[in-house]
C-alpha cells in the first residue's frame, strides 16, 4: 500500500516517470500547452520583461529563469522576441534553466545550441537552490504549468473523519488518517473531498533565495479550493478520470499525464506567508493582453503579408479562447522589491 501523494510523484518524476524524459507536446502528444500552440505567448512575456527593465526593476545582469522548460520552446521564443524587440538586452541578462533531469536537459541544450549557437549563454541548474549565490541579482521567474504537476494527497471527509488515499493492488482506496498539515489545509479551505497540494517549501525557497524578483506563473485553476476531486489523466488528448470503475492504473501508471486543478488562493497564501503582498491574479487572456500581445499582432501585421499574418493571428486566438487557455488558465504575477 502507498499513499496517493507519494504514488502521484512515482507516476511523474521516480525511475521512468512520465516527465522523467521528453514528451510531444501538441497534436503528437497529449496535451496542448500555450507554448505548443503561439509564439506570441513567450512574445507577451518578452514584452513584460522589457517593461520592467524600462521601469527599472529589471537592472544588467538581471537572471531570466524558467523552471520547468520543456524542450526550451518558451524561453527561445521570448529570446526571439527580445531581439526583435530590444536586441541589446540579450547580452545584460542570464539566461538560466532549472531541470531536474538529466535527459531533458540535454535535448534543451541541444535545441538552445541549434536556435542560437554561441549567441546566448545559457545556465543549468537542477534545483532553483543552487541559484542563492545570485541572490542580490534581480531576477525575473517564471513557469507555465508546474504546479498542476506537484504531488498531492486526496482526501474524503465521510462521518466527520478524514480519509486519505492510498493505491493498493492498483486501486484507490480511502483511509482514516490524522494527517496534521492535511487536516490543517482541509480546515482552512473548507473541503471536505479534494486534492491537498504542497507548493509551500518550493514558494519559500524562492522568496528566501532572492532579494528582488518578479515571479509568473500559468496554470489551470481557480482562486479557491474546489470542495470536489478535479484530478484526472491525459492520454492522446482524452481525457480519464481515476475514479471510474473501469480505470485501470496499471495501464496509465507513468505512460499518462496526470494532473489537477490549481488552487491559486493557496499559491497566493503561501507568498503572504512570506510577507508579499504585490500579488496579481487574473486570467491568462487578461494578462496576455496587459503584457502587450495586441501590439505584438499589430507590429506583424505591419510587417508581413495577410497570409502569414491570419496564420499567426489564428494560433494566438487560441491563446484567448474561451474553451482553451483564455479564461480556464489563470495567471499569478509576484513581486518582491
Amino acid at each position: 500500500m502507498i499513499r496517493f501523494k507519494n504514488y502521484f510523484n512515482s507516476w511523474l518524476y521516480e525511475k521512468n516517470g512520465y516527465y522523467t524524459n521528453y514528451k510531444k507536446i501538441g497534436k503528437d502528444g497529449d496535451f496542448y500547452t500555450s507554448v505548443s500552440t503561439s509564439k506570441f505567448f513567450g512574445g507577451a512575456i518578452a514584452k513584460k520583461i522589457i517593461s520592467l527593465y524600462d521601469e527599472g526593476f529589471l537592472k544588467e545582469d538581471s537572471l531570466i529563469v524558467e523552471i520547468g522548460a520543456e524542450k526550451g520552446y518558451l524561453i527561445a521564443d521570448i529570446i526571439e522576441f527580445l531581439y526583435t524587440l530590444k536586441p541589446n538586452l540579450l547580452k545584460k541578462f542570464r539566461f538560466i534553466i532549472i531541470e531536474k533531469f538529466e535527459e531533458i536537459e540535454n535535448l534543451q541544450k541541444e535545441y538552445l545550441q541549434k536556435s542560437f549557437g554561441k549567441f546566448i549563454k545559457f545556465e543549468f541548474y537542477e534545483n532553483i537552490n543552487e541559484l542563492k549565490k545570485y541572490h542580490k541579482n534581480s531576477s525575473f521567474i517564471y513557469s507555465n504549468e508546474i504546479f498542476d504537476s506537484f504531488s498531492c494527497d486526496l482526501i474524503y471527509t465521510k462521518n466527520d473523519i478524514l480519509n486519505l488515499a492510498f493505491i493498493e493492488n492498483n486501486k484507490i482506496k480511502f483511509i482514516p488518517n490524522e494527517d496534521e498539515n492535511v487536516f490543517k489545509y482541509s480546515q482552512k479551505y473548507g473541503i471536505k473531498k479534494g486534492e491537498v497540494p504542497n507548493y509551500k517549501e518550493f514558494i519559500d525557497s524562492i522568496c528566501t533565495i532572492f532579494d528582488k524578483f518578479f515571479f509568473l506563473t500559468f496554470d489551470y485553476g481557480q482562486d479557491f479550493a474546489r470542495d470536489d476531486f478535479s484530478i484526472r489523466v491525459y492520454k492522446n488528448h482524452k481525457v480519464y478520470s481515476i475514479f471510474e470503475d473501469d480505470f485501470d492504473f496499471k495501464e496509465f501508471f507513468q505512460n499518462s499525464d496526470i494532473t489537477y486543478d490549481v488552487n491559486f488562493l493557496y499559491l497566493i497564501d503561501c507568498f503572504k506567508d512570506n510577507n508579499i503582498e504585490n500579488i496579481t491574479y487574473q486570467t491568462q487572456a487578461r494578462t496576455l493582453v496587459d503584457f502587450g500581445i495586441i501590439e505584438l499582432l499589430e507590429i506583424l501585421k505591419a510587417n508581413c503579408d495577410e497570409k502569414s499574418f491570419q496564420k499567426e493571428l489564428q494560433k494566438a486566438k487560441l491563446l484567448f479562447d474561451t474553451k482553451t487557455f483564455g479564461e480556464r488558465f489563470k495567471t499569478l504575477q509576484v513581486k518582491k522589491g
